[in-house]
């Protein structure tokens, strides 16, 4: 099939960045990272939905990259000649391609495996920037055109499809959404894949596959998310979440050599991830968004060959260790067991539930714990309740004004200071459509499964006058309990709120169990700031390096 150009805003305004032509001074330098291969006239270099060999730099002839639109329909998204390079940004991890890579007439191309291609960022600094920037606009264009990712096939509107599209956006995830009451070919595909309404939304995943109403981790193996992962490796550090805490510990303890694992239960950025802007951080007067500082850091952490595996929950970890240096075991909810010398627990915290019956059967049906361009959408002119009084809930509330009629945001204190930076609450007060309720708190939720939040009632707390309004979202930002449960057979000690100790020991980030570490808002006594949860992501690798030399000394000591 012949393609078609695919025009977008980010590819036309900034081609010349995504797809540049390397020199041959360039090419010269990438020899030794990549082994010389011949293709003949249409032949697959690499396809859509299969593991990617790596990154192909064409030295001769042409490469014809196209994207699919959902349809099947292929779109041309750049033709390659000699000095031009294939890939996106899951080439640096191996992940599977998001287009197709064909040869048109007779090619000669160097292949460049991950391995080697992460080398190569590190060791030519100005080349390796090139083409980092290349990879990472490239994911930019496939997310904006939708390719090479999953097409999700529902109502826009529907709580699954909301809650699919979250996780796929929150994890980078190029995706359709087609809406069957406006898309012939999606109606046609419910009549043949998806008879009952429970069966929806529907997914067709990449590889050709349908799945009806998948969980995330059900999505995320179709996709080649959570491909199999070497069992049999013993890292130097695993680390228990992809905060800011635990980027951070991947990005310094991957660059300073250490072999590293990340898991995470849903996504990178943990509630990080979900501001909508951070205004605080340093080095960013203008802000940043949450979801932008933690895919920058999750893209760093693997240029220095940190290996992910998300979305995996972590469900219990093994410090009986047989023999002294023996590795410690975390068992994973896929039935892997990852083994590692040290342990780094960065698992942050879990917004509180407000005590209100059927908030569980409401999740995702009008209640949110995130406030995304997803659901900004989706209650476009209408009112909402925000409910929480820290600095999340703050950038909630701001980024939410701009899309709905007005916020009530409501809080049990007297007031914000003691719990919001001082910028977001004069810009809380300068906002018009903002109407902040004090000593005040949501008593009932009024809804179903089915129809989702209706209505909302809370009550003052000093006065217990009460007042209902027909709301149907509610965005939570409560206080947060530590997200430890899964440490609670390993002798790891707490303090009486459940957050982790620290610093008993030798080491001041070390917990009470040798070899494990404890990081960012998980940890009693840390600042709950991102800058602060990035601090000590930073400072425990120097701690790891001491614990590892001290282990390694230990057993030279007892050789001699």
């Amino acid at each position: 099939m012949s393609a078609e150009p695919y025009r977008s805003a980010t590819l036309e305004a900034r081609r010349a960045q995504m797809f540049p032509v390397l020199a041959d001074e360039e090419l010269a330098r990438l020899r030794r990272f990549g082994e010389p291969r011949r293709y003949a006239d249409g032949e697959c270099l690499f396809e859509t939905g299969k593991t990617s060999p790596g990154m192909f730099v064409v030295l001769s002839g042409m490469l014809r990259i196209t994207g699919r639109d959902g349809h099947g329909r292929d779109l041309l998204i750049a033709e390659l000649s000699a000095g031009g390079f294939s890939g996106e940004i899951g080439q640096l991890s191996g992940r599977r391609a998001l287009a197709d890579g064909v040869a048109a007439g007779a090619v000669e191309a160097l292949l460049v495996v991950p391995e080697q291609l992460r080398a190569l960022l590190v060791a030519e600094a100005d080349l390796g920037e090139e083409i980092m920037r290349a990879l990472i606009l490239r994911r930019v264009g496939l997310i904006e055109m939708g390719a090479g990712g999953p097409v999700l096939i529902g109502a826009p509107s529907s709580p699954d499809v909301a809650r699919l599209r979250n996780f796929l956006a929150r994890n980078g995830i190029p995706h359709l959404v087609f809406d069957p009451a406006k898309d012939p070919d999606a109606h046609a595909f419910i009549e043949r894949y998806a008879p009952r309404a429970e069966d929806m939304p529907l997914v067709a995943c990449p590889d050709g596959s349908v799945l009806r109403n998948p969980g995330e981790n059900e999505l995320a193996r179709c996709i080649g998310m959570l491909d199999a992962a070497d069992a049999e490796r013993v890292h130097d550090v695993a680390v228990v979440g992809a905060g800011p805490a635990g980027l951070a510990t991947a990005v310094y303890a991957a660059s300073e050599g250490l072999s590293v694992l990340v898991v995470d239960a849903l996504s990178f950025g943990g509630q990080a991830g979900a501001s909508a802007r951070i205004e605080n951080y340093l080095g960013f007067p203008t802000g940043i968004s949450g979801q932008a500082l933690a895919g920058r850091a999750y893209t760093q952490a693997q240029k220095f060959g940190a290996r992910m595996l998300i979305p995996v929950e972590a469900v219990r970890l093994d410090c009986g260790r047989p023999q002294e240096r023996d590795p410690l075991a975390l068992e994973l909810a896929d039935a892997r067991t990852v083994r590692s010398r040290t342990l780094v627990v960065a698992t942050g915290a879990r917004y509180r539930r407000p005590d209100c019956a059927d908030l569980k059967a409401l999740e995702g049906r009008g209640v949110w714990y995130w406030a995304s361009p997803i659901e900004a959408k989706m209650c476009a002119g209408q009112e909402v309740a925000l409910v929480g009084g820290g600095n999340s809930a703050g950038q909630a509330a701001v980024f939410l004004a701009g899309h709905v009629a007005k916020v009530w945001m409501l809080v049990r204190g007297a007031g914000l200071a003691a719990s919001m930076s001082r910028y977001l609450i004069d810009r809380i007060a300068a906002i018009p459509n903002i109407e902040l309720r004090t000593r005040t708190e949501i008593v009932e939720l009024k809804g179903s499964r089915e129809s989702g939040v209706e209505s909302v009632r809370w009550r003052h707390r000093d006065s217990g006058a009460e007042e209902t309004r027909a709301i149907r979202n509610v965005f939570l930002f409560l206080g947060a309990d530590p997200a430890t449960g899964w440490l609670k057979d390993c002798g790891v000690a707490f303090d009486d709120k459940g957050f982790v100790r620290t610093g008993g020991g030798r080491l001041p980030l070390e917990t009470s169990v040798p070899g494990v570490f404890a990081i960012g808002d998980v940890r009693a006594g840390s600042v709950k700031r991102v800058g602060g949860a990035i601090g000590e992501g930073a400072a425990v690798v120097a701690q790891i390096h001491a614990f590892l030399a001290s282990e390694n000394a230990g057993v030279e000591a007892r050789a001699a």
